[in-house]
């Protein structure tokens, strides 16, 4: 449910407002990586959901870009 309502609220963003999340969610991820690279990370199940943002970041773009 949760995933479902994130999607839809990326799906009625433009492509410029999906372009900043995409570049937030990416230094978040970096900054994640550095936490955990020095053992400063205590959830590491992070890293995957915000990876999975990313995806899905692109993905809507794409869609976007094609239709």
């Amino acid at each position: 449910m949760k995933i479902n309502r994130y999607v839809e609220d990326l799906k009625s963003k433009s492509a410029a407002e999906l372009q900043e999340e995409l570049v937030a969610a990416k230094k978040e991820l970096f900054n994640l990586r550095f936490q955990n690279a020095t053992n400063q990370l205590d959830n590491t199940s992070r890293i995957k959901e915000v990876r999975k943002n990313i995806a899905r970041i692109q993905t809507v773009i794409t869609e976007k870009a094609k239709a």
